[in-house]
């Protein structure tokens, strides 16, 4: 397993980290037990990174990952949890200091620490960006040892550009992928300048560049991939990277003689992500060990080909770009 830093944290993490938004929910049926296997499977083959939220399962993802790391004892991975959806209403206005200090208070109970590593502010709405006092709220939460470091989860590259103006904007969670590819024309440049840490999310589209999912895949009620196709409950860009569900599968076909004989393409689809070096990691979730030990191993696959990656950005502005790049 390689490693990277984390911005200016001075962290030194793996390169692949663990999304555990699978263990908490909204992915269908993941039983506490494999959620368990599955981070350790991940602690195992290296990984040093988790990235969870207090909403992942209503604190669930946040006290699993507490069970699995006292159970095992010795140095503690790098924790980096969200803060911020469980307003409700999710608006502006809930985003006041004495609001985010008490869901950091329970996450600190969740994640069974005295101070969190990481808190994000979970994709709050564009509005809060600017709003510097609230960002001096934060700061008095560091200032009181509640939390290390602070960074934003965004759904849209503005939104990004805006956050890393903050001089204490540790770092940026931003979807990027094969069919989100935008993150990479200016602001991961712009990251880059105030060595903020680049923290990527949604890296196999849902499942989508695994190239296991067909148009007669079904998904439970409870899965996210069969509630959100059209962002009934959260921003539809988190299911799919908000690309229409037949196009989508269109541009998998496409890409899968791209991919070497004998490598998965979800190891492909991380090789080309890990190819950009603003990103400091990327968080592929797992649903049992065997998920979690092939996104571990895509740390040592080989790099991608310059005329394969001409190819995949063909594809792209071709199948893809018109329906996401100036959305997000």
């Amino acid at each position: 397993m390689k490693n990277r830093q984390l911005g200016r944290t001075g962290a030194t993490i793996s390169e692949i980290g663990f999304g555990a938004w699978q263990i908490g929910g909204a992915w269908g049926d993941v039983s506490e037990a494999d959620g368990k296997k599955a981070l350790n499977a991940a602690l195992d083959a290296g990984v040093s990174f988790i990235d969870t939220a207090d909403v992942y399962g209503d604190g669930r993802s946040e006290k699993i990952i507490a069970e699995v790391l006292k159970e095992r004892g010795g140095l503690r991975p790098f924790v980096a949890t969200k803060a911020g959806r469980r307003l409700s209403p999710h608006v502006a206005e809930g985003y006041t200091g004495a609001n985010i200090e008490a869901f950091i208070d329970r996450s600190l109970k969740n994640l069974q620490t005295d101070t969190l590593d990481l808190v994000q502010l979970h994709c709050p709405p564009t509005e809060v960006y600017y709003e510097p006092d609230f960002f001096g709220e934060l700061d008095g939460l560091v200032a009181k040892g509640k939390i290390r470091h602070y960074g934003v989860s965004v759904e849209k590259v503005e939104e990004g550009l805006k956050a890393i103006q903050y001089p204490n904007v540790a770092t940026v969670q931003v979807i990027y992928n094969i069919f989100r590819q935008r993150p990479q024309e200016l602001f991961f440049t712009e990251a880059a300048k105030k060595n903020v840490g680049i923290i990527v999310r949604v890296p196999l589209a849902s499942g989508l560049l695994s190239g296991k999912i067909t148009r007669d895949t079904a998904f439970r009620a409870d899965d996210h991939r069969n509630f959100n196709r059209h962002g009934e409950q959260f921003d539809v860009g988190e299911t799919f990277a908000g690309v229409p569900f037949d196009v989508a599968l269109e541009a998998v076909d496409e890409l899968r003689p791209l991919v070497p004989e004998g490598v998965a393409m979800s190891t492909f689809a991380l090789r080309w992500i890990l190819q950009q070096p603003a990103v400091s990691v990327v968080i592929p979730g797992a649903r049992n060990e065997a998920q979690a030990q092939s996104n571990a191993a895509a740390s040592d696959g080989a790099a991608i080909a310059p005329e394969t990656l001409a190819r995949i950005s063909e594809i792209y502005d071709r199948l893809i770009k018109p329906h996401v790049h100036q959305r997000w």
